[in-house]
């Protein structure tokens, strides 16, 4: 007797595609020439970028590179923020991390479920992206790229325009919405077709390669290792503050933000301006946040480390502390921390 069935369901029709696009941008060359490939052919073009706390540029600033992009495609941006929940993704990764604490292809996952939402949202019918076929060894392996769409719900509705010859076509190719013979076939790492064809129509401000997302630097990665295990509620604040400054882990429970300029000492009070602040009060030096409540021998020792890095000739012992319960005091310490306790602590 057969094993298959009796009765079966039809499979559900295919709706099908227009010309309506949603581009995936992170402000690198390779998004940016999808875009264009696409674009050139008559596919009307909304661009779509996840900030998040782990990229290294702010897409806010009017001069971020996928700013500078979208105006020179001429396409509407939109921004859709990974917000805190994306911790999640960060912690137990299904797929596992990548050199560091990258989560490669669960965030791309991620961002497809996102996108795929944003693109029936605004009635367009697939997504482009800047992948290249074998230039990243985790999410852009083939396998990968077919795990991605697949777990995404994306099948077939991912077009990569730069590596599309290489690839098996997609419904936007098959359905004729896109000429599949005006797409590209790279596939690799290197980059000198993408850079001549940035020349040839005059694309600039795209920024480097690599340079995407902190979730790659190992010193980051580092300290956001200590904060998820030392931390379970993780504030906008904690991780605005990784990439700032010198971390060091007192004791759980305990951290130290160290500004090492001018620019970082505004910039920590300016994140965590809540927090316990301690401070040279008349010579220059580092302004230090702390992160948790510390003993009146844990804020000495955090005196010394202003006095230690600030210069010699020009400490006094007058450092002020303030905090929202008692407001601003002043300690006089004449110590400076030790140099092999930082080195053991630092982060």
């Amino acid at each position: 007797m057969s094993s298959q069935p009796m009765f079966s369901r039809p499979a559900p029709e295919e709706v099908p595609l227009n010309k309506r696009a949603v581009a995936l941008i992170s402000g690198g060359l390779d998004s940016a020439l999808a875009i264009h490939l696409i674009k050139r052919q008559g596919i009307e073009i909304t661009a779509l970028h996840f900030p998040s706390f782990f990229s290294p540029l702010d897409p806010e600033d009017d001069t971020a590179p996928v700013r500078l992009l979208a105006r020179q495609l001429d396409v509407p941006l939109v921004l859709i923020p990974k917000g805190l929940e994306f911790l999640d993704v960060i912690r137990n990764p299904r797929y596992g991390h990548g050199k560091n604490i990258n989560p490669c292809i669960d965030c791309r996952i991620d961002s497809f479920v996102r996108a795929k939402a944003f693109m029936e949202e605004i009635g367009a019918s697939f997504i482009v992206t800047g992948e290249v076929a074998g230039q990243r060894p985790m999410s852009q392996r083939r396998d990968a790229m077919r795990l991605i769409d697949k777990r995404s719900g994306c099948e077939g509705l991912v077009l990569r325009p730069l590596s599309a010859k290489v690839l098996p076509p997609t419904r936007p190719e098959t359905e004729g919405i896109v000429d599949r013979d005006r797409l590209m076939n790279i596939a690799g790492r290197g980059r000198k077709v993408q850079l001549k064809l940035a020349q040839e129509i005059g694309l600039t401000g795209f920024s480097p390669p690599a340079g995407g997302c902190l979730l790659t630097d190992p010193g980051f990665a580092r300290r956001l290792r200590d904060l998820l295990s030392d931390k379970q509620d993780i504030t906008p604040a904690d991780l605005g503050l990784l990439s700032i400054g010198r971390h060091i882990r007192v004791r759980p429970g305990l951290k130290l933000v160290v500004g090492r300029t001018e620019r970082e000492n505004a910039r920590v009070e300016e994140i965590a301006p809540a927090e316990t602040i301690v401070f040279p009060m008349d010579f220059p030096g580092p302004t230090v946040v702390v992160l948790g409540v510390p003993t009146a021998d844990e804020e000495i020792l955090v005196a010394g480390i202003v006095r230690r890095y600030a210069k010699e000739s020009r400490r006094t012992e007058a450092i002020g502390i303030r905090d929202a319960e008692r407001g601003t005091r002043v300690l006089s310490v004449n110590d400076v921390a030790r140099e092999d306790w930082i080195a053991g602590h630092i982060l």
